[in-house]
């Protein structure tokens, strides 16, 4: 899990300054849009969007981009699309659990993209029920070091309802029940204490060690699958030590 934590946390910051900017900040933006379709347009009285916007002004997408989208999901501006949440269940190289969360106008589309991704990288799509029962969702909120200590997190967030904090080199990662996450984000607010993002997320209950060879694999996998317009999250049940992470140069 340490290890699939940690490249997340890289690919996230690679995310924000790579080519792909313009891809992520999509992605950010029909998060705010569902959000507000789902839970109305006031982020103060809606927390997922609260939280879609924060991620998205801390990954420097425009602010007027926000507030279209905050808007368009809000039914406040005309032209919001029609997005539908579907999870696919598959497995990649090594035998590694993978869901994919996909954010879509049009299912056939979504559907047809993960099977090629899968199948072109060694991977396969699996049966719904056969793979999610590896994960439980979760709250995770990031936060970066700076000066912070482990303690003086773990201290701010233990009443909240968190369940661990982990080191993940450069930051922080404070797991909690995805119910406790907006309380441990105020938690975290409330002792002056910044973070980057705040987010519903599933985490493994068992982890696949990985060597060289095969996380290059999953990782090209996975790699494959975030370039969907489609998709919005992949999460896998793997672990790769600090030293290949370290081969690896992600």
């Amino acid at each position: 899990m340490s290890g699939h934590s940690k490249w997340a946390t890289t690919k996230h910051k690679k995310a924000v300054v790579d080519a792909k900017r313009g891809k992520l900040f999509a992605k950010l933006i029909k998060n705010i849009e569902v959000a507000a379709r789902t839970g109305g347009p006031d982020p103060d009285a809606n927390p997922t969007l609260f939280d879609a916007i924060f991620k998205a002004k801390k990954s420097s997408v425009p602010n007027d981009n926000i507030e279209r989208a905050r808007k368009r999901g809000g039914g406040l501006e005309a032209g919001g699309a029609d997005w539908q949440t579907i999870t696919y269940e598959g497995y990649a190289p090594g035998g590694v659990a993978v869901l994919i969360e996909c954010l879509t106008d049009n299912r056939n589309r979504a559907a047809s993209e993960v099977r090629v991704a899968l199948t072109r990288n060694g991977g396969s799509l699996a049966d719904p029920g056969s793979v999610s029962y590896m994960f439980n969702r979760k709250g995770v909120v990031l936060v970066p070091k700076g000066g912070l200590d482990e303690d003086t997190v773990l201290m701010a967030v233990l009443e909240a309802g968190a369940e661990e904090v982990n080191d993940l080199g450069d930051s922080f990662e404070v797991v909690s029940e995805a119910g406790d996450m907006v309380p441990v984000r105020k938690a975290l607010q409330d002792a002056g204490i910044d973070y980057d993002s705040a987010e519903s997320s599933f985490l493994p209950t068992m982890s696949v060690p990985l060597d060289e060879e095969a996380a290059r694999k999953v990782f090209r996998l996975i790699d494959a699958l975030e370039d969907s317009d489609d998709v919005q999250n992949v999460w896998a049940n793997f672990d790769v030590s600090d030293e290949v992470m370290e081969k690896l140069d992600v």
